[in-house]
């Protein structure tokens, strides 16, 4: 208990910095260098936390970790290339992007923060709500995969449209159309993360330092929107893949060892980490190569 309190409570102070800082510069730009000093420092924060996890927790909850954490960064990197469509759709100024960023991340954290316990407790009551789970992931790393992936895919919903027609303001808009965005983002990213650790601690951890920073990210990703292409490719692997692996676990949960003759393989979390790794690594070499010329041209 003392672990949770410890590092729930560093956590919210470097979100409240971050809160206070985001107000404190609402009407300022952020640089590149900002934006790349203050993702470094979130990526080397949630490292260390990574490498010092075994001396109050295990060896396997620091594979956990990585495993976790990487799964939920690259979902996020995904989710921010859809914040940047909105924002540009809605034509946002760009000095106050980052307080309705940061707005709808912490937004995203409270989603996160119910669905969490929702989900432990669904996995503690009903061990074949992975079969569910598996099957929701594989569907979603589907239609990743058929995604175009141009900058005109968003389309505003009911909602936003009839918030725009009584004259809201555009900050409000933008804030509900992250929140919107963040909770259908969330249905992907809790069962994945389940699907690699079933331990609270580890899940809550991962997910905040993987959300930690994305408004500083932003401003460094918005001039690769054109370029990561695979990104979504790629997710869509690491998504079926964790959806196979959920499946085989339910399928051992429920005591079936073998399927049509063939043993039930259970994958291990190191090759589950190494998965993920060779993934978005793939995914990100042959997006920037096959984008060189385009960049050039820029």
């Amino acid at each position: 208990m003392s672990a949770w309190i410890l590092t729930i409570g560093v956590l919210s102070l470097v979100i409240l910095f971050d809160l206070a800082l985001a107000v404190a510069r609402r009407n300022k730009e952020t640089s590149m260098l900002e934006a790349g000093f203050w993702t470094v420092f979130y990526i080397a924060a949630a490292i260390i936390f990574g490498l010092l996890l075994p001396i109050w927790a295990t060896k396997q909850g620091q594979q956990e970790f990585f495993a976790g954490w990487l799964t939920e960064y690259a979902l996020s990197v995904d989710n921010i290339f859809v914040f940047i469509i909105i924002l540009g759709h809605l034509h946002v100024r760009k000095e106050k992007q980052q307080l309705v960023l940061l707005l709808g991340i912490m937004l995203t954290i409270l989603m996160r923060g119910a669905l969490i316990p929702l989900g432990a407790a669904l996995i503690s009551r009903f061990s074949s709500v992975f079969f569910l789970f598996g099957a929701f992931l594989i569907y979603s790393a589907y239609a990743l995969a058929k995604e175009k992936g141009d900058e005109d895919e968003w389309k505003e919903g009911r909602i936003v449209t009839q918030m725009k027609e009584r004259g809201i303001s555009t900050f409000t808009i933008a804030l509900v159309a992250l929140g919107m965005t963040n909770l259908v983002f969330s249905l992907d990213s809790i069962p994945a993360i389940f699907g690699l650790t079933k331990n609270a601690y580890i899940v809550t951890t991962a997910n905040i330092f993987a959300l930690m920073g994305l408004r500083q990210l932003y401003f460094l990703l918005e001039g690769l929107l054109k370029r990561l292409v695979y990104l979504s490719k790629g997710l869509s692997i690491i998504l079926a893949f964790i959806g196979v692996k959920m499946i085989l676990e339910a399928l051992r949960g429920v005591g079936a060892d073998e399927v049509f003759g063939f043993k039930v393989p259970e994958i291990s979390l190191g090759f589950s980490l190494g998965t993920i790794l060779t993934a978005l690594i793939i995914t990100t070499v042959a997006s920037l190569t096959a984008t060189r010329g385009v960049a050039g041209a820029e």
